[in-house]
């Protein structure tokens, strides 16, 4: 390589990168994927999910519940953020919102496309459920999909972004027509 000469090879762990790498992430991903589809279609065929969304509402209650000082939301500024969404209803569209997004990150990381896209917004999710108090499987998911995440070029390689991705580097480079 000359010196003005720039490497495209990442300077990071070959577990990113390498295609070799793909069959460590398959198993993570199926199990991850199994995981979310299964929480999701749960929730879509329970009607107090989809249509009333009073699951919601009463997750979202107890969280902000605060008895002897103590509350499952540690921080103040996230407590407000939830009464904020019961005082606005907001249960009756966010539920809907969440039980498809479960099925969806679910499906997606099966089926191996945008794996990196998908293990974000199931981070994203794991995280807010963490953050009103509940742990159950939200820590490891969230590990999980942090690892996806980094691993976001090689970790669909066995699944659709084999053929997803490099159609997106296509299209999209530079002076493309």
């Amino acid at each position: 390589m000359k010196s003005h000469e720039i490497s495209v090879r990442p300077t990071v762990l070959p577990i990113f990168y390498e295609k070799w790498a793909s069959i460590l992430f398959l198993p993570l991903r199926l199990w991850l994927g199994w995981g979310w589809l299964t929480s999701g279609y749960h929730k879509l065929l329970n009607p107090a999910w989809i249509e009333t969304g009073e699951a919601l509402k009463g997750f979202w209650a107890r969280a902000v519940l605060v008895t002897d000082g103590k509350g499952a939301i540690t921080y103040d500024w996230y407590r407000s953020f939830i009464q904020f969404m019961l005082d606005a209803q907001a249960h009756t569209w966010f539920a809907k919102m969440v039980a498809i997004g479960e099925t969806m990150v679910g499906v997606t990381l099966i089926i191996g496309a945008f794996v990196g896209v998908a293990a974000f917004f199931g981070a994203l999710m794991n995280w807010n459920f963490m953050m009103a108090g509940t742990a159950s499987t939200n820590p490891m998911f969230l590990l999980i999909s942090i690892f996806l995440i980094l691993g976001w070029r090689i970790a669909g390689h066995l699944g659709a972004d084999y053929y997803i991705l490099p159609w997106f580097r296509k299209r999209f480079r530079p002076g493309y027509p």
